[in-house]
């Protein structure tokens, strides 16, 4: 029993002179955890701070806002790892620092091998915000939606409908599929379809609309109106105009083609050319008109 009581002594002695040996070493680090905390606070606003100034610079010297956006991130996360490394220097835990990187580089592998899709995002938005041909305030067109780049972030593409809602669309999908960016190039060409009834004189429609449309739709070097009959229907022969307008989103493109129409319809009416429909006849043959169904007939 007294060597037990006696063992159990000196554990507590060893137990207690550890503690006292951790906490003057604590002590001693005291001002150095002081230090380094203070330089975390400091890399941090200081990151913020230059962050802004870089995204204010860039603002004179870059035109795309996205591209401004993620240069301005990467300056403000390397100034948080700068200020992390200082910290641990000052700390004197160099050692632990090889040691937990070495740890990391398994941990990172394992977290990318569980994240591809989120990585994949990241870096496709990387990539977006790099592609000179989007940008933030652009029109494009997907297969299943349009609208304008309301923003580009490291993991979506949100645009902006013309009906104001919202599409957040994962980047790395966007980036793999084929889209239209009406907002490349300023100049666009439209198409409109209409029809003429047998026994019109079709030189002089054709005559009578392209002179409509140069008046209304101006061309510019190497642009021209061109109207093209393009099938006989059962009740009408079809043509279709195609013409040159100013537009960088589809509601441009609308505004021409209701201008258009309304061209076309004036212009008919008032040279008494008739816009045909289809007409459908019904013939009933003779007995059928002759021989009404009785009243008992619908009841069996």
């Amino acid at each position: 029993m007294y060597y037990l009581f006696q063992e159990n002594s000196n554990l507590l002695v060893q137990l207690t002179s550890k503690m006292e040996a951790w906490w003057d070493a604590f002590v001693l680090k005291l001002p150095n955890l002081a230090v380094a905390i203070l330089v975390l606070i400091v890399s941090y606003f200081m990151g913020k701070f230059l962050s802004k100034l870089l995204l204010q610079i860039l603002r004179k010297k870059m035109k795309n806002r996205s591209v401004r956006r993620v240069l301005s991130k990467i300056l403000y996360g390397i100034i948080l790892v700068i200020g992390f490394f200082l910290a641990l220097g000052i700390l004197d835990l160099d050692k632990a620092l090889t040691s937990v990187l070495a740890g990391a580089g398994v941990a990172a592998l394992a977290i990318g091998l569980a994240l591809q899709g989120t990585l994949s995002n990241t870096f496709s938005g990387i990539m977006l915000s790099f592609l000179p041909r989007i940008k933030i305030g652009d029109f494009i067109e997907t297969d299943a939606h349009s609208g304008f780049v309301h923003d580009i972030s490291l993991r979506n593409l949100v645009l902006r409908r013309p009906d104001n809602h919202y599409v957040i669309m994962p980047n790395s999908k966007f980036i793999e599929e084929p889209f239209i960016n009406y907002s490349l190039v300023t100049r666009g060409r439209v198409t409109v379809h209409s029809r003429v009834a047998y026994g019109s004189d079709l030189h002089a429609v054709k005559a009578m609309v392209l002179e409509k449309f140069e008046e209304a739709f101006p061309n510019l070097i190497d642009e021209k109106i061109e109207f093209y009959y393009i099938k006989f229907n059962e009740s009408s022969i079809d043509f279709m105009v195609r013409f040159w307008i100013d537009y960088v989103k589809k509601s441009q493109m609308y505004a021409a083609q209701d201008e258009a129409i309304l061209i076309i319809n004036d212009l008919f009416s008032e040279k008494n050319i008739e816009i045909p429909y289809p007409i459908h006849t019904i013939n009933l043959s003779e007995s059928t008109s002759n021989n009404p169904k009785k009243d008992n007939d619908y009841e069996k």
